[in-house]
């Protein structure tokens, strides 16, 4: 048989020694508050360890109240306003008509309001956004806007359409009167009517100031329209032909950039061969005039590309001499090779004694050795397409029917030539490529172990 204690402790009605005698109505009325102090009493929140006070902050707010699944306007910082339901009485709706001010015919509708807001303006008529359309009297038209393509009737019909569809010049071409009036196109109807606002807005300015004209160009209207219906009615056929021209198009410039850039390079190495030569001089001369002189002070600026550029052990500790021999990682394994092969051919030790001139020598030694490697593969790609233009050029002669080959220097025989071909007009269709055609890598190699050959061979006889 359950006794007071368990029904206290299964009403959580709190119990104890001082308890234990029968329930009464008090304790079951104020059985709220004492679960509320209860609660209270127990629910103690602590901040877990290695938690920020920030974050912290962020979880709970100061009446531990948990955080709002979502995002909402209502909070005020960390503390979240809760809804305060059953405060006031809630606003009266009703079903009250409504006119739309858009609408001319009177047309009335229905919908909820609250009360508060009845006999007020529709809400939403504040979008009914009008074009302000000018107009003009039977004087102005008589004084300023006659014209002979257009009556005044037709004038106003264009006016009233313009101002019934707002200005959207496809829909009043649609609704043209084109049976009782002129057909007209799009471009004339928004021709005349912006020619007549421009007219009315000059005349109607106030004295000193300029007014804002919009003017309408309807010849470049017209020779838009006319290209994109070209271009809309093109065939197949013309659409290859074009992709075909643009990408040919595209070979030829990447043709001429390559070109020059070819030329910048063949400049630049010249240029570093002469700064050489003129450097070498200039010791020779201060050697024998045995002068002090610094060489750093006095060393004119090489291009970048000018042989190699050794790097300068500045760093503090000690450092071997044998480093500065060491070829920089900008040279590639083909120049190191054929570095290497030039100076078995010199007789050079690939790896000498490591003593201040030697290494300086060597180092000199091989950047000449990279500058001539490159002036001689110039030539040779010089002279490649110097000989791959005149084959060209003499299978073009043979094309055309003329018997006339150039001469070996290429000279000003074969510019008449050109000139002649080009005065007959028969050559007009076929295109003369200037500036060559890319090599190829296998062809480049090709052209680069000749010249090597050739040179090597050269060194043996010397």
């Amino acid at each position: 048989m359950a006794t007071g204690a368990d029904v206290r402790d299964i009403l959580e009605l709190g119990g104890g020694d001082n308890d234990a005698g029968p329930i009464s109505k008090k304790d079951l009325i104020n059985s709220d508050k004492k679960k509320s102090k209860k609660s209270t009493e127990t629910l103690t929140f602590k901040r877990p360890e290695g938690m920020h006070r920030e974050v912290y902050a962020l979880l709970y707010s100061d009446k531990k109240d948990a955080p709002p699944l979502l995002p909402s306007d209502t909070t005020q910082g960390y503390r979240t306003v809760k809804a305060k339901l059953g405060c006031k009485r809630v606003r009266p709706w009703k079903w009250m008509p409504f006119t739309n001010p858009a609408r001319k015919d009177g047309a009335i509708f229905h919908h909820w309001r609250r009360m508060a807001e009845e006999g007020k303006d529709y809400p939403f008529a504040r979008f009914n956004k009008t074009v302000q359309v000018p107009v003009y009297s039977e004087q102005e038209y008589l004084m300023y806007l006659h014209d002979d393509g257009w009556t005044k009737a037709e004038t106003d019909h264009l006016f009233d359409l313009c101002k019934s569809f707002d200005l959207r010049f496809i829909v009043i071409h649609d609704r043209y009167d084109h049976q009782q009036f002129r057909k007209r196109s799009v471009e004339d109807l928004k021709e005349r009517y912006y020619n007549i606002c421009a007219k009315l807005s000059k005349i109607r300015a106030v004295s000193g100031c300029e007014p804002k004209i919009y003017i309408f160009d309807a010849g470049h209207e017209r020779r838009r329209k006319e290209q994109l219906e070209r271009l809309f009615n093109r065939t197949p056929e013309q659409v290859a032909e074009e992709e075909y021209l643009i990408q040919e198009l595209r070979k030829i410039e990447n043709r001429k950039k390559e070109r020059e850039k070819k030329a910048q390079d063949l400049q630049k190495l010249i240029t570093a061969a002469d700064t050489t030569t003129e450097m070498r001089r200039a010791e020779r001369k201060a050697t024998k005039k045995k002068l002090p002189q610094k060489r750093e002070t006095e060393k004119p600026t090489v291009p970048e590309t000018a042989g190699i550029k050794f790097p300068d052990f500045k760093s503090a500790g000690v450092t071997l001499r044998s480093q500065r021999m060491k070829l920089p990682s900008s040279v590639g394994q083909k120049k190191i090779k054929a570095i290497e092969q030039m100076l078995m051919e010199l007789g050079v030790d690939l790896s000498p004694m490591p003593t201040e001139e030697i290494v300086q020598r060597f180092n000199e030694l091989r950047s000449d050795l990279v500058l001539v490697y490159e002036l001689k593969q110039a030539h040779s790609n010089c002279e490649y397409e110097q000989q791959m233009l005149r084959h060209r050029y003499e299978a073009l002669l043979k094309a055309g029917g003329d018997g006339t080959h150039l001469d070996e220097g290429f000279g000003t025989e074969g510019q008449d030539i050109i000139k002649a071909e080009d005065v007959k007009g028969e050559a007009k269709e076929q295109v003369i490529d200037v500036v060559g055609a890319p090599l190829t890598p296998n062809s480049r190699k090709r052209r680069e172990s000749v010249s090597s050959s050739s040179s090597l061979k050269k060194a043996k006889k010397l």
